[in-house]
């Protein structure tokens, strides 16, 4: 694993909408910027062996220093990211966090149930990066549909990828909207009183 550096990102929201939040809302994301493995290589049919050797290790790494910024029990919502450079493909970046070698190594270490809500994508350095996030055993809370963006002026460079995990201690500040399992119960009820 070629690591040329690591990032974090914490940010805290008091206030939403004109209105205070009855408590701030934290979210974190630990980034980092690696070498892409398959740069330079022409089309690599077999990924696994970079991905055996490094989702794991990265995936390790990254969860140990977010759960010290943010304790595991703190933790409501979670996501992941990964934007692979120029030079590199879109399934490069997707090797390296849509792998249980990776995604469950902070799923478990948070007690999360859910799968980890994602993004990735390709960029240029400096590029306004999402990391996409959603409640940790609640599939259909939307009130903690969240999204963290993040900016690193230096990547990735075109043959780096940068992989992000995110977590919060919350949801949006203000939910005002249904969760889908609300809105599930009344369109049966709705479909339910046209056919009688």
């Amino acid at each position: 694993m070629e690591l040329r550096k690591i990032c974090t990102f914490i940010e805290e929201v008091h206030l939403e909408g004109s209105k205070v939040a009855a408590r701030p809302v934290t979210s974190i994301v630990v980034a980092a910027v690696l070498g892409n493995p398959w740069a330079g290589r022409g089309f690599v049919e077999d990924l696994r062996p970079e991905i055996v050797a490094i989702a794991p290790r990265l995936g390790q790494e990254l969860t140990r220093r977010l759960i010290g910024l943010m304790p595991a029990e703190r933790i409501e919502s979670y996501g992941k990211a990964a934007a692979v450079g120029t030079a590199g493909e879109i399934e490069h970046a997707s090797a390296m966090i849509h792998t249980l070698r990776f995604g469950n190594v902070f799923r478990d270490a948070v007690g999360g149930t859910t799968y980890l809500e994602f993004c990735n994508t390709r960029n240029a350095p400096g590029a306004l990066l999402s990391l996409p996030m959603m409640h940790k055993s609640e599939n259909g809370r939307r009130s903690h549909f969240i999204t963290a963006n993040f900016q690193i002026a230096d990547g990735p460079a075109a043959d780096e990828i940068v992989v992000a995990i995110g977590a919060a201690d919350g949801g949006r500040i203000h939910p005002r909207i249904a969760d889908r399992f609300q809105d599930m119960a009344e369109m049966e009820q709705e479909r339910g009183a046209v056919q009688a």
